[in-house]
């Protein structure tokens, strides 16, 4: 038709304007009969394939199958390995919702570790491990904590006795003591076949000069049980309220400054108060060239849990810094609020929530987190620990940031 207009144009340039009308007209009636032709095929060949592909109606059987176990967990809200109903606890009390973030931040170094552990105590399944190290001299000391610290407390648990009655003080303080004295022998118990860590490559001969902080806590379905040696912090949200169950370790706390200069110690206030001018915080794991000054004995505490708690927060001072314990819970609360009630865990094999795509300011998170896959995080609390990042790198903060959220909520 195209084509029969042009030539009717060449020969009659008189009626040039109506050529090239009908020639438009015609070329958008061919596109739409191209495109209407596409879709048919499209729709013929999906019919097809629905007809001829074998598998088809056994996935279609897997999937309707998957859903009716699922439907049924839902409705039983129990495991579906556990014993008796009697005997098996609810799977929203179970299972642990938490999120993560760990960012490098501002600094040329990762430094900070993350642990997280379900289940951690052999022969039960309600007490939850989560922590947060964060290095200070190289990453090493970090690493080993978030890779031993569950396991030892774990074996101190079971030495002292299972049940509530454990005196977690005793627990703990034994921990951070075996922690600390593995920081001073890794330099000579490491294998030679291990590549050279960072600070071996600059300064071979001063891997004593390494340490971290570790805040620690243990959530069980009564109790919630953490343990500080630094200036980390675990922050309890109670019925709209921030309980801090931690206090930082700073050597111009009155304590700890009595407690340094009764060493034989001296507080330097050098860009900060440091312990001899050189370190920021007055208890860590390692830093053996400090001792006796820099302990690494935690201060404990044991939390009885309420049905006002919302969440537990744990995280580097690298939030801590910049961010106050009430707007930290504000904007967990708001992610909360935000979410609305979370997914029903029988709803998921692990009975957390997946999370969405990861982003770009997060790229470091995978590499320090460790004891869970990150797609094992609850949607809120893991948008409530991005957030919480993004708003200390947006407060200019100068130290890399890592921060634990744990959903405490009951009875949703």
């Amino acid at each position: 038709m195209a084509e029969i207009c042009c030539e009717e144009a060449k020969s009659t340039p008189a009626t040039a304007v109506a050529a090239a009308s009908v020639s438009a007209a015609a070329a958008a009636v061919a596109v739409a009969s191209s495109a209407l032709e596409r879709r048919r095929r499209r729709l013929e060949m999906r019919r097809f394939r629905v007809a001829t592909d074998p598998e088809a109606p056994v996935a279609e059987d897997v999937r309707a199958t998957k859903r009716q176990r699922l439907l049924a967990r839902t409705v039983s809200g129990s495991c579906p390995d556990a014993g008796s109903d009697s005997d098996r606890p609810a799977l929203p009390e179970r299972l642990p919702r938490y999120g993560v973030t760990s960012v490098c931040g501002r600094r040329r170094e990762m430094e900070d570790m993350v642990s997280i552990r379900p289940d951690f105590l052999p022969g039960t399944s309600t007490q939850h491990f989560f922590g947060v190290f964060d290095g200070h001299g190289c990453s090493h000391v970090a690493t080993l904590c978030q890779d031993m610290m569950h396991e030892v407390v774990a074996d101190e648990h079971r030495k002292a006795g299972c049940g509530e009655e454990t005196a977690w003080k005793g627990v703990m303080e034994r921990s951070f003591a075996r922690l600390d004295e593995q920081a001073a022998s890794w330099a000579t118990s490491r294998s030679r076949d291990e590549p050279a860590c960072r600070c071996e490559q600059q300064m071979p001969l001063r891997c004593d000069h390494v340490g971290s902080t570790a805040v620690v806590a243990v959530v069980s379905p009564t109790h919630v049980v953490v343990a500080n040696a630094g200036d980390s912090r675990a922050v309890l949200s109670r019925a709209g309220v921030a309980v801090p169950l931690s206090v930082d370790h700073k050597p111009d706390r009155p304590d700890e400054l009595a407690r340094i200069e009764a060493a034989g110690g001296r507080v330097i206030y050098w860009d900060g108060a440091r312990v001899l001018g050189v370190l920021a915080m007055s208890r860590a794991i390692g830093d053996g060239y400090l001792k006796p000054f820099v302990s690494s004995e935690p201060e404990v505490t044991v939390t009885e849990r309420t049905d006002d708690d919302e969440c537990l927060i744990l995280a580097s001072d690298g939030l801590w810094d910049v961010v106050t314990n009430e707007m930290a819970c504000e904007v967990v609360r708001a992610c909360f609020r935000s979410n609305g009630p979370p997914q029903a865990p029988a709803a998921r094999p692990n009975g957390v929530a997946a999370l969405p795509a990861a982003d770009a300011d997060d790229e470091n998170g995978p590499a320090v987190v460790k004891g869970v896959s990150k797609e094992d995080s609850d949607r809120a609390c893991s948008d409530a620990a991005m957030l919480l990042a993004k708003l200390a790198l947006a407060r200019r903060s100068a130290d890399n940031v890592s921060v634990v959220v744990v959903d405490l909520r009951r009875g949703i």
